[in-house]
Parts: C-alpha cells; structure tokens; sequence
C-alpha cells in the first residue's frame, strides 16, 4: 500500500506586528538564518536557500512555488503549524490568503503549536511574549473557528471524511481529554462530522493516544529526549556515546552523529497503537539558539534516503487512508531542518524523497 508523505511548514516567514515588537522592525526566521556562524571545522552554517530564495510568505507567488516544488517530488501535502492564544493569531496571513484565494491547489492541514512564545524559542516559562491559557470557553470558540475557516476547505487533509487535525503538546493542557471531546461534539454541532485529531508524540509524552481521546500519535523526529534520554544534570551514557566531540562548541552545545541516530531511531520497535512515523533530514538550531542547541553533524541525503527507504518498508498503513508519514521538516531553517534546496545540498534531499515514495 502506498505511503503519503506530509512535510510540516512553517509559516514565519513574512513580517507582523508582534515580530517587530519583540525582536525589532522587519524581523523574520531569515533574520536567525543568515547570522548564523559555523562553530568548528566542517560545520555547516548557514544555511542558505537556493532555488526559492529568501521568500516572503504574504506573496502568492512564493506560496504556489512552494507546493509545485513540493508536489515535483512526491510529498502529498503540508501540514501547517497554526498558532492560537485565546482567539488571538499569529503567522496566520498566509494561511488566511491560501483560504481565500484557493492557490495553491494543495492539500494541507494543521498542527496547533500550543506552547508558549518566549525569548528562548522552546516554549519556557521564562521570558514570556506571549503565553497560551486554557478554558472552555477558548475551546468553544477555537474549534468554532477552525470549523469555519479551516475544515470546509475541499483541499484539507481528511482520513474517511474526517478533518485531521493535529495538537503539538498536549501535555501543556490541563484536561486535554475534556477539550477533545468538546472539539469532537462541537464539530458535530456544527455540521462537521467526527474529527480524525493526532498529536505530536515526544517531549517525554508516549502515550497511547487512545487513552487521550487521540485517534493517532505522530513520532515527532527528532526526538532527542525520549529516544535518547538525558540524565539530569549531565548528558546521559547512550547520547554520550553518539556524540562528535568539538572543543569548540561542546561546552554549549549538544553534538551528535545524524548516522548514529539513525541507526538507532530505526533498531526501535513499533508501538501497538497507531502511530504515524516520522522522519527529519538535518537538524541545527544553533541559528536560534546561542548555547544549548543541538546540532546533528554529518547528515545527509544518503542517510536520510536509507531512513525513509527503512520507514516505508516497516510502516504498515493501519487502513488505506492511515497511510501517512511526516518530514519534519519543509522549511525550518534556522533549525537547520528543511527539505526545501540550499547551497550544500541543492534538491538532493527532495530527489531522495521521490526516489523511495515515487517508487512504491
């Protein structure tokens, strides 16, 4: 049974008001992007974009050349992350201009990032821009919205049906067994139907997302913490073990091998319960982060190519519609995490996509 793959977008890419408040006039991800530094020998940063530039996302041109570049190689579609805070939105210009115009003809979806936004770009408590609160109310009126605005697109993703619908930390909420099922008969309500609603399993949460109210978890990659767990106060004996020491950036960062971390992501068993795999090309968030990034060193299209080739072999679609498989990411430069072409690497990274889904 084929496989349909679903990159997660981000859409940070354009100027608004809450950015140039909090970290000055004009700012975007590029901004992050293109200060960055390579930190030892061979490291590489920047990363820099070829074949769609430094885009604005407000521009429709930049939006439609994205899902064309994306459709050339075999991904289905994207998965949007979609920021909420108590009725109030952020990034949402160019998703509000993809509903309105219909352009461009491309299946998406979303993902609630539910953390907050803070000057550490993790979602702290500390330094606080803007923070997420939770009640029943907000519940009412954010799947109200979404019902309206998101789930009547012909173009949004469904499994049977059903709008899916994703939550990225559902361990930040008080009761998210109670939210779900206030979405689920809301949806009802409104004339929706049943919701098809994952979440992004990581953040030392593995549940079964059946005893949540989920209908699926998503292995959100790369999953440092929990895949490769980290002993309080020092790093633990199998991260030890993969890390490519560099005097130069070691004492700040956390350096491991993207080779040695995918061999083990793929010498772990499946869980029982659904899950949709997951699978990231590169990683480096030292774009935004000064110390305490984590930096996969000497990734590559060949070593992403044998992962998605292992996930696609493995992976038994549940139905013929719960068939998906997620890259994280399309475009998260400053986490040195795209399939989007760069300078190193150009479209390697999307021809390998086409190579492994394009021949099933």
């Amino acid at each position: 049974m084929k496989h349909r793959t679903i990159a997660i977008h981000l859409p940070q890419f354009h100027p608004f008001p809450e950015n140039d408040e909090w970290w000055g006039k004009g700012f975007t991800e590029w901004t992050n992007v293109t200060r960055a530094k390579p930190l030892f020998k061979d490291h590489y940063q920047p990363h820099l974009p070829t074949d769609l530039g430094f885009y604005d996302l407000r521009l429709e041109q930049s939006r439609i050349a994205q899902a064309a570049l994306a459709k050339e190689y075999g991904i289905y579609g994207f998965c949007y992350y979609h920021y909420w805070f108590n009725g109030k939105r952020l990034m949402n210009e160019p998703i509000d201009a993809i509903l309105e115009s219909g352009k461009p003809d491309f299946p998406f979806m979303i993902c609630w990032a539910n953390e907050n936004w803070s000057r550490r770009w993790d979602g702290d408590e500390q330094k606080l821009l803007i923070k997420q609160e939770y009640s029943e109310e907000d519940d009412i009126e954010h799947i109200n919205f979404l019902c309206e605005k998101l789930f009547k697109d012909p173009r949004y993703i469904r499994v049977n049906g059903k709008p899916f619908v994703a939550i990225y930390r559902p361990g930040k909420f008080p009761d998210i067994s109670q939210t779900l099922r206030t979405w689920r008969n809301r949806a009802q309500q409104l004339g929706i139907g049943e919701l098809y609603i994952g979440y992004m399993q990581g953040f030392q949460l593995k549940e079964d997302p059946a005893t949540l109210g989920f209908d699926v978890a998503v292995d959100f990659q790369p999953d440092f913490y929990t895949t490769l767990p980290l002993e309080k106060g020092s790093l633990g004996k199998q991260m030890l073990n993969l890390l490519k020491i560099k005097p130069s950036a070691y004492s700040r960062n956390r350096i491991l091998d993207y080779a040695a971390y995918v061999k083990t992501v793929k010498n772990l068993s499946r869980p029982p319960y659904k899950q949709f795999p997951c699978i990231t090309p590169m990683w480096d968030n030292t774009a935004r982060r000064k110390e305490g990034a984590f930096i996969m060193d000497n990734s590559s299209p060949a070593v992403y190519e044998e992962w998605l080739q292992h996930i696609a072999d493995t992976f038994k679609p549940y139905s013929e519609e719960e068939n998906f498989i997620f890259i994280n990411a399309w475009n998260e430069w400053a986490e040195g995490n795209h399939l989007e072409p760069c300078m190193k690497w150009g479209r390697a990274y999307l021809e390998a996509t086409k190579r492994v889904i394009g021949n099933e």
